[in-house]
Formats: structure tokens, C-alpha cells, sequence
């Protein structure tokens, strides 16, 4: 494949060409490559202005390029375009001489003999031109051929038109195909298959609903009891009874988690019952939720499974001990009874570097002033949140912390007898000097 300087270099090598054909058969012309506008005028004699005037993508190689990338955008391999380039030959000397025509018939005998640029030929081309040193038009495994181009009077005298007030000059057209510029960006190449296998499964678990036993649209946290509602959703035992549980399980993000109940229409999952082990891969925000099923017996690929239907669902993070995983400092009073400081917040589920977050507050006199301060950008997975207060009022507020759109509940009190029934009390934290 070659580089960004193939273009340059087909022009440059193609030049040398019919330098060297026409310095055999007329004596002292040159070639240049300048728009034919100034090619009469900047030399004078014989001479064959080389200009391109037009690139259009091959046919033959335009689909070699396809599925460079994953849906995703990953690239798969190396991404190239595949170009024809267009050149006119502009034939300009002494008319009574015939030196226009003789130089004609020289160019065309010349890229008769020679229709490709061969590796040598680009070579030498490369060695003579500085600017083009580092061109990699050699490595490429198509040799760029020339032909002349099938053109019309009428396409002839269009291209002649865009140059201002310019008489026509005897003028040929040739083709040079195919060129194949290579993209910078190194693709990934995945192992080779080494072996294919086909499973048969009786039946697909489907998961048709998801119920909490909170409230209706109470947020799901890590105190929260899920169940999945659905048919087929039991793995099954061929062999030796073994429990269900160890046979299905629920795959909720990057986590794999071992339901408390299993039947043939219901999955439960009590979250504060999780291992450590489950609940440190659990993630705030929007996760993927299904059920796999282990096949019984296994088989000889460990981690096949028998996945159901995709669901998804939020999880919340919950601010550790309310109030209590709540710290300021670094505090700055300013003027109008306003100051800066540093807030930390701890929650209870880990926070990766590519997740955003986000603090809300509201200050608990039932004013309208609130604030949302986008969090710093962790550099390591994390479950405290550091976020810098710039001019924030002196006061009482309540605390909620978003990580990707998931937002951290606020507690209700629950006392009739209290003046603040049914209202938001915590997490609180006073912002500003001594209260």
C-alpha cells in the first residue's frame, strides 16, 4: 500500500517517463507540470505539460475497502482508498516544424513501451526528488498502469473552458489506475477460528417484566429486591439433580450474580445478601440485565451459556451512612455571605474513570437556590467523589450524587408526628464557617 505522497509520486515518475522518451526523438523539450495556463509562458521551445486534472475512486478495488470498522467503529484492518488519476497532455512548439504532433506521437510511443510504473522506475523517481523521499508508492502490489483515457471533444473543450482566455493547445488525455493510499491508523486482527460447534437448545428463557418490592418507581440500590418475571427461566439438570441456582444465574452488567429464588416463571435477587465478590462489579447507571443458563452436564466451553432476552435496568448509588459520608473542607468565606470549599462524597458503588458525576444540591430552607457541580474526572475505579464548591451560599443543603444519569435517594421522614412529615431531610451537610 502506499502513502499520501503515491499521487505526487505517479505525477513525478510519469514526468521522468517522457522526459527521457522525447529526449531521444526531439532533441532540448522538456516537460513540466504546471496548469496549461502557464505552460506556454514559462517555457519556451518543445515542451509536454503534464497537469492532473481529475481522481476518481476504482471500480475494481472500491469494494476491497469494505468493513474496515466493527458496528462500533474498532478498526478491523487498515482502511485504503483506491484512486484513477487523470492526466492531460498538453503538446506545445513550433507549428510549422509539427513539433506539437511529433512530441504527440513520442509521448504516446514512450507510454506504449513503458504502460507501468515498476518498482525501479518509482525508485529512481523516489532518489531524485527530496520532497518525495519517504514516499511508499514501491510497496504497492498493484503497479500503477497508464492508458489513454476515453474522452469527447465536448469533455475535451469543457476542460479547456475553466482556463481563462487560454487558447487550445493539441492536448491528449491518459489514465493511470489504479493508485491505493493506505490509512495511518493501525487496525486489530482477531485470532483464527480453530474449531466450530453448534448447540441446539429446547427453549430460550424470556424475561417479560421487572418488579421491586419498594414502591412504584422507587429507585433499585443496593437494598433493593428484584424480580424477574418471565417463562423458561429454571435452567435444567440432564444428569445428577443440581440445584437450580447453580444452573441459572443473572448476568446484570459486568456482574454475575447467583439468584436467592428460582422457578419456572419468577427469578428472585435480594442485593444486600450479594457476596462482596458480586456486589464490588456492580455499577451505577444504566445496565444490561438477563438470565444465563449453564448447560447440565457442561460442556467443554466453560463460559457457554444459554442467554435470555436483554433487559435494562438502573441502579443508584447510595451515599454511605447518609450524612455521614459527607465531608467538607478547604473552606473560603467569601463576601455576601457566600464561600468555596472542597465537598467529598462516599457511596456505595464503585465508579469507573469513563463514568460521569455529578452533585446536586438544595438548600433545605425550601429556597429555589440549587447547584449542580460536575464532578472531577477520576484517573482509577473509585467509590469517593471529590467536587469543587465556587461561590456557594452559606447553609444547609441536601445532598444527592448522579453517576451516568443514576441519581442517589434522598430520605423521607416518616414521622406523623413531626413538623417535617413527608419531607426530604438527608443527607444533609452545612456548607460554609461555623453554623
Amino acid at each position: 500500500m502506499s502513502n499520501h505522497l503515491a499521487i505526487a509520486t505517479v505525477t513525478a515518475a510519469l514526468k521522468k517517463m517522457l522526459q527521457e522518451g522525447i529526449s531521444q526523438d526531439i532533441p532540448g523539450a522538456q516537460v513540466t507540470t504546471v496548469r496549461p495556463d502557464a505552460a506556454s509562458s514559462s517555457v519556451s521551445g518543445a515542451c509536454i505539460n503534464l497537469f492532473m486534472y481529475h481522481a476518481m475512486p476504482n471500480a475494481a478495488w472500491r469494494n476491497a475497502d469494505l468493513r474496515t470498522r466493527r458496528p462500533k467503529g474498532e478498526l478491523v484492518k487498515h482502511g485504503q482508498a483506491s484512486l484513477d488519476l487523470y492526466y492531460l497532455l498538453t503538446f506545445y512548439g513550433n507549428e510549422q516544424r509539427l513539433e506539437p504532433q511529433r512530441l504527440m506521437g513520442s509521448a504516446v510511443q514512450t507510454l506504449v513501451d513503458r504502460p507501468q510504473l515498476t518498482q525501479p522506475i518509482i525508485q529512481e523517481t523516489v532518489d531524485s526528488t527530496a520532497d518525495l523521499i519517504d514516499s511508499t508508492l514501491g510497496e504497492q502490489m498493484q503497479l500503477v498502469r497508464f492508458f489513454p483515457a476515453e474522452i469527447t471533444t465536448e469533455e475535451l473543450s469543457r476542460i479547456w473552458s475553466v482556463f481563462f482566455q487560454i487558447p487550445y493547445a493539441l492536448s491528449f488525455a491518459y489514465q493511470g489506475t489504479a493508485v491505493i493510499i493506505q490509512g495511518r491508523k493501525p487496525g486489530r486482527s482477531a485470532l483464527p477460528v480453530r474449531s466450530r460447534r453448534f448447540y441446539a437448545t429446547p427453549q430460550r428463557p424470556v424475561i417479560e417484566k421487572i418488579t421491586t418490592s419498594g414502591e412504584l418507581n422507587e429507585p433499585i440500590t443496593l437494598d433493593s429486591h428484584i424480580t424477574l418475571h418471565g417463562r423458561g427461566l429454571k435452567g435444567r439438570s440432564v444428569g445428577a439433580p443440581r440445584p437450580e441456582r447453580d444452573l441459572t444465574q443473572v448476568s446484570l452488567g459486568k456482574a454475575r450474580i447467583t439468584p436467592q429464588v428460582v422457578t419456572e416463571n419468577k427469578v428472585e435477587i435480594t442485593l444486600p445478601t450479594l457476596s462482596a465478590q458480586e456486589i464490588s462489579a456492580l455499577r451505577a447507571g444504566a445496565q444490561g440485565l438477563r438470565i444465563a443458563q449453564t448447560p447440565d452436564p457442561p460442556l467443554r466451553d466453560a463460559d457457554y451459556a444459554i442467554l435470555s432476552n436483554l433487559m435494562s435496568v438502573v441502579l443508584c448509588p447510595t451515599i454511605h451512612n447518609g450524612s455521614e459520608g459527607i465531608s467538607v473542607r478547604d473552606v473560603t468565606e467569601l463576601e455576601e455571605n457566600a464561600c468555596t470549599a472542597t465537598l467529598t462524597v462516599s457511596v456505595d458503588m464503585t465508579i469507573e474513570p469513563r463514568q460521569n458525576t455529578f452533585l446536586m444540591l438544595n438548600k433545605r430552607d425550601h429556597t429555589s437556590k440549587t447547584y449542580i457541580i460536575r464532578g472531577e474526572r477520576q484517573t482509577a475505579e473509585t467509590t469517593t467523589l471529590t467536587f469543587q464548591l465556587n461561590n456557594v451560599l452559606t447553609g444547609t443543603y441536601l445532598v444527592r450524587v448522579q453517576v451516568d444519569g443514576a441519581e442517589s435517594p434522598l430520605e423521607v421522614d416518616t414521622d406523623e408526628n413531626s413538623d417535617t412529615f413527608e419531607q426530604y431531610i438527608g443527607p444533609t451537610i452545612w456548607i460554609g464557617g461555623e453554623p
